[in-house]
């Protein structure tokens, strides 16, 4: 008796589907984010960490660099306007 109702609960199981993540479900592509933390804009813009790292610290409150928390983001758009504008990083 006991296994038929563990097969029972098992094929209820199997009969609905899993929930998904809903960090899995909702991917916002590198290209179409709002701001960038620094893997991700290292990745995006093709500089090092290290060196995104030295450019927000010589750039203290540069419009750019956007402070979450002890989290620093950066945001895409205005970042690449600054390396347009930049002879060297």
């Amino acid at each position: 008796m006991l296994n038929q109702k563990i097969n029972e609960a098992q094929m209820i199981t199997l009969a609905f589907p899993k929930e998904k993540n809903v960090a899995e479900e909702v991917s916002v592509p590198l290209w179409k984010r709002y701001a960038l933390s620094i893997p991700e804009a290292a990745k995006y813009f093709g500089v090092g960490e290290k060196r995104l790292y030295q450019i927000i610290a010589e750039n203290e409150g540069a419009d750019f660099i956007l402070e979450i928390g002890s989290h620093i983001k950066i945001k895409r758009e205005l970042f690449g306007r600054f390396l347009d504008r930049a002879t060297c990083v």
